[in-house]
């Protein structure tokens, strides 16, 4: 641990978080955004579907950690709604039982703190005849379909409704981009810099109108050792200094 101790945002849930310090992702992107303001913290397992989380929740996040998140921003659904294996494996989980493990995350994750605060991410669409492209011989019966990832999208979307959860609708939001199809993966199904900008988007939307105390959007938090200082860059009258603390001009979006 390194001081002094900022905010915690964690990222938890299966490959789109895994990969979202890849490609422009979306977790890189909140890295820069919340420089000096909050770490942000990776917690992403490929391939990952809502079983095996359940499984490491309270490895994760224990109860009795000495510090607890400020914000968890959470997405598993992607690996559960893939078809069903006539083997019995693979990741694919029922609606009904990925409802109740996506349930029981929630009850963890509130039981934290009063403080931590949490999004879900609803499952994306895909692009199918990409997918079928690009599908290796290793693989058996893979079957990912966009009206299955509807289906886990609506009904994660439904439970955060009832929950009083947080939750971005993620099948919606891409497919509101005329060429979603080609510009938001790099795959079918991870994300390209264009779909990653889009999650950005959403969540900061999300943190910007959420009525939450202490406000986590990122011009709301204080910029760590952000006081001015003789050390500073000398301004050009030669005789002040120029705080550079809160400079963005770098970033290729200046985000909201």
């Amino acid at each position: 641990m390194v001081g002094p101790r900022r905010p915690q945002f964690v990222l938890f849930g299966s490959s789109i978080v895994q990969l979202s310090y890849s490609n422009g992702g979306w977790g890189a992107i909140l890295a820069d955004i919340y420089s000096r303001k909050a770490d942000i913290l990776l917690r992403g397992y490929y391939g990952w579907n809502s079983r095996r989380a359940l499984q490491v929740l309270h490895q994760v996040f224990p109860k009795d950690a000495d510090v607890q998140p400020s914000l968890v921003i959470v997405y598993f659904g992607g690996n559960d709604s893939m078809g069903p294996h006539s083997s019995g494996l693979g990741p694919h989980v029922p609606l009904n039982e990925y409802v109740e493990n996506m349930r029981k995350i929630a009850v963890h994750l509130k039981s934290l703190s009063d403080t931590t605060r949490i999004i879900f991410l609803s499952c994306p669409p895909v692009n199918e005849a990409r997918l079928r492209e690009g599908t290796s011989g290793i693989f058996s019966e893979l079957v990912r379909t966009n009206e299955l990832c509807r289906n886990y999208s609506e009904a994660c979307i439904n439970l955060c409704q009832e929950m009083d959860v947080k939750v971005v609708d993620l099948w919606t939001a891409l497919q509101k981009r005329d060429d979603w199809l080609t510009a938001c993966f790099t795959d079918g199904v991870h994300l390209a810099a264009e779909g990653s900008k889009i999650v950005v988007e959403e969540i900061l939307k999300v943190l910007k109108e959420a009525d939450w105390e202490p406000c986590l959007h990122w011009k709301s938090m204080p910029t760590e050792f952000g006081e001015d200082s003789p050390y500073d860059l000398v301004a050009f009258d030669g005789k002040t200094t120029i705080n550079p603390s809160e400079w963005t001009f770098h970033r290729e979006i200046q985000w909201d």
